[in-house]
């Protein structure tokens, strides 16, 4: 009897309905296609057994000039420095506003008179939003600059553990932001309280920020509806986000220092942290999708948009927060789910192999390896972790669920009397199988087998679905999967 391979595409397509996957996976969690294998993504272990006070929004890696490595977090009450030791120093600056966990909608019940529209019909789009507060985070040389939504002041850490952060002299106020160019110098988005308004400062010096004839420092207003969000390098520019549109910083030299160009419309950002970059493009999330800079804005096709976007909770949206891991080539959101009010799912964009993965993994922060040989992610509930290490995954279920696949067989039922697997450790991994006569039909359920070499059972379906359950103590691998099966009558 003919093997049938099951010649599934890398990646999870949720769009529509399940019938639109066919022939694709459809579900996933805490996997990775990578180099034409199903993986589990690299586990994780707490880096320090401190908690800290207030939800991580912000967080940096660097090194100072002595080599030693240093982690910056920041919190909606606090500004926290980790060495690398795991010495866990609270440098908040003196008279702190402490900002908001949470994003807050005044459209709700007690916010309009008694009565005003129908039971149980959504809110116009009348009322206050709050965003949850966060962090921007530099590097000013070896020195650390930042700057809270809530707190509105750039500050700067010095290193020396025992003294707090300090406002940056003649600084500007109410920023939203800040970034240091590559020309070096310190950007304030939103300054003195104008959503439009970048203020720099003289190059190397970020305490001038007076323009005058013996000095580079500046301001300009963005010709924009929109409000100043994030500010990302690339390769020659600075990228500007609002959350309607993108511009770039380009440096000309005096005596106007900046030229800006909009290069994006109806495109911005969804939230200040929902933006990552590359050498020399930026993928970001909007309230419209996924988008995608290369030298020009373009919509970035997404095979889960649908799912992540009916899944989102867009109340708290500003709490959406991208990391590059550059291992693999990925960029991970993390975003609250609909049934949350705190980050706890992700979706990911592979832009080697072009191909999207979904999960539940609640982390509010965090930054790619290289100053440390692992990415470093913080919890919503206040722990510092390290990933893509080890095989611990707090109980967590490691799986891929594929949709419909008919296996060529058009139309006829298919009969299946067992599989061969392609496994890395034979054992590894567990599969269940589900098949219908029809899309909407009844639907029947078979397993979990463990995987032997062959692996037998019998199965019968117009269409069958797999799931792909990993063994969470081992880094297993799983390439194509035979059945031993033949088409049978038309039903």
């Amino acid at each position: 009897m003919a093997y049938i391979p099951l010649q599934i595409p890398p990646g999870v397509y949720k769009n529509g309905t399940d019938y639109q996957s066919k022939g694709r996976w459809n579900y996933s969690n805490l996997v990775r296609w990578f180099e034409g294998t199903i993986r589990p993504i690299g586990g994780w272990r707490k880096r320090t057994e401190t908690q800290l006070t207030g939800s991580a929004r912000g967080l940096i890696n660097w090194r100072d000039n002595n080599n030693n490595r240093r982690i910056a977090i920041g919190t909606h009450s606090k500004l926290y420095a980790l060495s690398e030791s795991n010495t866990l120093t609270d440098i908040t600056p003196s008279s702190f506003v402490v900002g908001d966990a949470d994003a807050v909608l005044k459209i709700g019940y007690g916010y309009s008179t008694y009565g005003s529209f129908a039971y149980g019909v959504p809110r116009p789009d009348i009322g206050a939003y709050s965003p949850a507060t966060t962090w921007s985070l530099d590097t000013w040389g070896e020195y650390l600059v930042g700057c809270s939504t809530k707190d509105g002041r750039l500050v700067e850490w010095q290193l020396n553990t025992s003294n707090d952060a300090v406002a940056i002299t003649n600084a500007p106020t109410s920023c939203t932001g800040l970034i240091v160019t590559q020309e070096r110098f310190l950007f304030a988005l939103g300054a003195s309280g104008n959503p439009r308004k970048i203020a720099w400062s003289d190059q190397e010096n970020n305490t001038v920020w007076t323009a005058a004839a013996t000095n580079q420092a500046g301001d300009f207003e963005l010709t924009t509806i929109g409000s100043l969000m994030c500010a990302k390098r690339i390769r020659g520019a600075t990228i500007l986000f609002t959350d309607v549109d993108v511009h770039t910083a380009t440096y000309i030299g005096p005596p106007y220092v900046y030229s800006f160009e909009r290069i994006g419309s109806s495109c911005g950002v969804i939230s200040k942290q929902a933006v990552a970059a590359t050498d020399s493009s930026c993928i970001w999330m909007s309230q419209s999708g996924f988008w995608l800079f290369d030298g020009f804005v373009k919509p970035l096709q997404s095979d889960v948009g649908d799912y992540v976007f009916t899944n989102l909770n867009t109340t708290q949206a500003s709490k959406i927060y991208a990391i590059h891991l550059s291992a693999y080539g990925e960029i991970w959101w993390f975003y609250p789910s609909s049934g949350s009010n705190e980050v706890d799912s992700y979706v990911s964009y592979n832009y080697r192999e072009n191909h999207w993965a979904v999960g539940t993994l609640a982390r509010s922060c965090g930054t790619d390896r290289g100053i440390f040989s692992n990415p470093i992610m913080v919890s919503p509930d206040g722990y510092v972790y390290e990933h893509e290490v080890g095989n611990a995954y707090d109980s967590q279920t490691i799986f891929a669920e594929s949709g419909p696949v008919e296996l060529g067989a058009g139309d006829r039922v298919l009969s299946l009397n067992g599989l061969v697997p392609d496994e890395k450790t034979l054992g590894d991994v567990k599969a269940r199988f589900s098949t219908k006569f029809y899309p909407t039909g009844t639907k029947f359920d078979y397993g979990p087998y463990t995987m032997a070499n062959p692996t037998s059972f019998r199965i019968t379906g117009r269409q069958i679905a797999v799931k792909i359950e990993g063994n969470t103590l081992s880094d297993w691998r799983l390439g194509t999967i035979r059945f031993d099966g033949k088409a049978g009558s038309l039903r």
